[in-house]
């Protein structure tokens, strides 16, 4: 599967970014007891597992804060941010699968999602090329 990099205009030129930021963000889907949504999620090699903001979960009609508990950290000094995992089923492309996906309130609202090692690297190996403006998926066998 190809896409291309999302591409985000500055409002003023950068020395060091140029003009735009791309981004390798792609569309997928997420469904969850007959309910489905499709969002932007941003492929991220850093990420543990994949993330949605907790808003999308009840969207879906899932009780997150139910979920398996965990506590998360990124960049940022202060460790405590919460995630709540519950299986749902992760359309990217023509691939479905079930995928435990961790819903915080987090995160930024209105964001995107993440593609992290555990629910996306361990079943899709991906390859970046910004140069051709392309991000190749290949499901692992």
């Amino acid at each position: 599967m190809k896409f291309k990099y999302l591409k985000f205009p500055l409002p003023e030129p950068s020395p060091i970014l140029g003009s735009a930021l791309f981004k390798p963000i792609i569309p997928i889907e997420l469904a969850y007891g007959g309910r489905a949504v499709r969002y932007g999620a941003l492929i991220d090699s850093g990420a543990d597992f994949c993330m949605v903001d907790g808003l999308i979960g009840e969207y879906l009609g899932i009780d997150v804060r139910a979920g398996i508990r965990a506590q998360f950290g990124g960049i940022e000094e202060s460790v405590g941010a919460e995630a709540y995992f519950h299986t749902v089923t992760m359309k990217i492309g023509g691939t479905e699968s079930e995928v435990n996906v961790g819903f915080s309130y987090d995160i930024a609202s209105h964001g995107f999602a993440l593609l992290g090692q555990n629910g996306f690297f361990d079943r899709f190996s991906v390859n970046f090329d910004l140069l051709k403006d392309e991000i190749v998926l290949t499901k692992k066998v």
